[in-house]
């Protein structure tokens, strides 16, 4: 069946639009209007952002977005409660695309008993209560969309704050530079024969492992992962340079090819030249067990354009990884299963 014929027949709820229209988002965030004044910049001595799924997605973008600016020690907090450090020289950023995930309205709330300086994004929900309330101030996100579909409004929602409180250099002109870009390859990957759909079919009937690189390109392996289980219904796994060659690739040495997995290195041109070495070493040692190797790598002129390419490359190709499986790549059965039960 063609690719047109099972986004007709699996994809009724369009998330391909969606995708095509990812630029808008940026539009949308950057647009975004933040009464921050309340906010005293000079007391913050730490930041957290607090989320889960798309929205902790969203905060470990951020970090490694800023790796070479922001001076401010910085966790993505994906739990009940906040760290014990957490007090009012705290800047927590508290992210719910729904505003009613459990786990960040309990650390909201954490937030507030330890009198820290909070910032909230969401659509609504029982954060948008909680904000209103405490008279925290709050960014409403565009609605409609499924939340890990809602990367990139949530995304430069934050970088929106982060400038606004001028926490890092001004980003005008790297916002216009990524609505471009993600314009272009839109219209790239939304076309019938595109590199997305080619890296999709070549996985076909693997388990996908990813690997990156901690504090460069982690969270795009944390996103394909991600992706690939949200979107096509499967197991996929991640692990990061340097560390996982002080561990991970001993497993390589029981490797039997009918196990199946296929690896994915993400690359780039910044990587400390030890870790490139790594990479060469250790993908010849997977080879040689009999694993087949696909190498991502972006093209971009910077490491923000290139981080935000690998992502939206990742994205697309999941988006069709599901539909040649016979999935829908919005239906979530299982994480909806589980919120019916917890409630």
């Amino acid at each position: 069946m063609e690719i047109k014929e099972l986004i007709a027949k699996l994809d009724p709820e369009d998330q391909f639009t969606v995708l095509k229209n990812s630029y808008s988002q940026v539009e949308y965030a950057w647009n975004i209007k933040f009464d921050l004044s309340s906010i005293d910049t000079k007391k913050i001595k730490n930041i957290i952002v607090t989320g889960l799924g798309g929205s902790a997605i969203g905060g470990e973008l951020l970090q490694i977005f800023f790796r070479t600016e922001l001076k401010y020690p910085y966790q993505v907090n994906r739990n009940y409660e906040l760290p014990l450090y957490a007090n009012e020289e705290t800047l927590v950023i508290a992210s719910s695309y729904s505003g009613n995930t459990e786990e960040t309205l309990s650390a909201l709330n954490d937030a507030i008993a330890k009198k820290c300086q909070i910032i909230c994004v969401t659509t609504g929900g029982k954060v948008e209560e909680i904000s209103r309330q405490n008279k925290i101030p709050f960014g409403i996100l565009k609605k409609g969309f499924q939340p890990r579909y809602a990367l990139w409004v949530n995304f430069f929602s934050l970088v929106n704050i982060l400038n606004t409180l001028r926490l890092v250099p001004d980003q005008n002109e790297n916002v216009k530079e990524v609505v471009a870009l993600l314009k272009n390859k839109g219209e790239e990957y939304a076309a019938t024969n595109n590199e997305a759909i080619s890296m999709a079919e070549a996985l076909l009937g693997f388990v996908p492992l990813i690997y990156s690189v901690s504090d460069y390109t982690s969270v795009v392996g944390t996103r394909f992962r991600g992706q690939f289980n949200e979107n096509a219904k499967h197991h996929a796994f991640s692990n990061c340079y340097p560390e996982l060659d002080h561990n991970e690739i001993m497993g390589w040495e029981g490797y039997k090819p009918t196990m199946n997995f296929k690896l994915i290195n993400i690359l780039d041109e910044e990587y400390h030249p030890q870790v490139k070495k790594r990479f060469e070493i250790t993908t010849e040692i997977i080879k040689k067990s009999g694993a087949d190797v696909i190498n991502v790598q972006s093209k971009e002129k910077n490491a923000k354009l290139r981080l935000v390419d690998m992502i939206y490359l990742g994205d697309w190709m999941t988006y069709y990884y599901a539909l040649l499986r016979g999935f829908s790549p919005t239906a979530i059965g299982n994480i909806n299963y589980l919120k019916e039960r917890l409630a």
